[in-house]
């Protein structure tokens, strides 16, 4: 069994919190403490959110200013259309900033939102059903 971590740098921990837990994702406090908290995307796919002091630890070189740059695209799926909307009403209900248009391409749908660092998130939902086999 394979895990992901997303590591992010964040200028307020328990707002971060706050944000994600906003969307329906939970914390692991066992992984957390006043300078990170592991946050629970799935039960495989966790993202670490830390102030800058001690991501800069886990780095060489400078942190970027998400706001003014893109780092990554992060992209979560989602079961459907209306899961995906759900998740961005909730994301800039919570202070989240539109990213760029929803995607439309007839089985993949898609939005995307910055959150309260400026990190990209996007959430897709993919119908395979009418998909050929390769």
């Amino acid at each position: 069994m394979r895990m992901i971590f997303v590591n992010l740098p964040v200028r307020d921990v328990e707002a971060s919190k706050a944000f994600f837990a906003a969307l329906g994702f939970g914390y692991n406090p066992d992984f957390s403490d006043e300078t990170a908290a592991c946050i629970v995307i799935d039960e495989n796919i966790f993202v670490m959110v830390m102030t800058h002091e001690k991501f800069a630890g886990f780095i060489n070189g400078e942190i970027s200013d998400a706001h003014k740059t893109t780092e990554v695209l992060t992209c979560l799926s989602a079961d459907s259309w209306e899961e995906v909307d759900d998740l961005l009403a909730k994301a800039l209900a919570a202070g989240g900033k539109p990213w760029r248009p929803a995607i439309d391409m007839g089985p993949m749908y898609g939005v995307s939102f910055r959150d309260l660092d400026g990190h990209v998130w996007e959430v897709m939902h993919m119908d395979m059903s009418g998909a050929e086999a390769a």
